[in-house]
């Protein structure tokens, strides 16, 4: 099982920046790299995903605040939030998938996942 160590989250205020990180192995390269969110009492949603060509799905009300980006040569995945809101306070997740592509953004379809990171937006 791939071990995905995310960065730590934090607090920030409305209209805040952070960035979120994920650490991949070095063996693992072919694969679909997410990122996940969910907040108490719903379901856990994908925020964004990347594949091994860099192609990249975000979801529709989060893409012109959020980006997913990654550094191939250190297998790092990132997730850069700009004009964060009280609403985006959740838990983040990075996941991986097998395959070069992003097919299926089904949480069920992530069989590898970091430990989460807390983000909270708050005045």
């Amino acid at each position: 099982q791939v071990q995905l160590v995310e960065s730590e989250g934090g607090s920030v205020q409305p209209g805040g920046s952070l960035r979120l990180s994920c650490a991949a192995p070095d063996t693992y390269r072919t694969v679909c790299m997410a990122w996940f969110r969910q907040t108490p009492g719903k379901e856990r949603e994908v925020v964004a995903a990347i594949d091994t060509f860099g192609g990249i799905t975000s979801a529709d009300s989060l893409k012109e605040r959020f980006a997913i980006s990654q550094d191939n040569a250190k297998n790092i995945l990132y997730l850069q939030m700009n004009n964060l809101k009280p609403e985006d306070t959740a838990m983040y997740y990075c996941a991986a998938a097998g395959g070069a592509l992003c097919k299926d953004f089904r949480v069920a379809s992530f069989p590898n996942w970091g430990q989460g990171t807390q983000v909270t937006v708050s005045s």
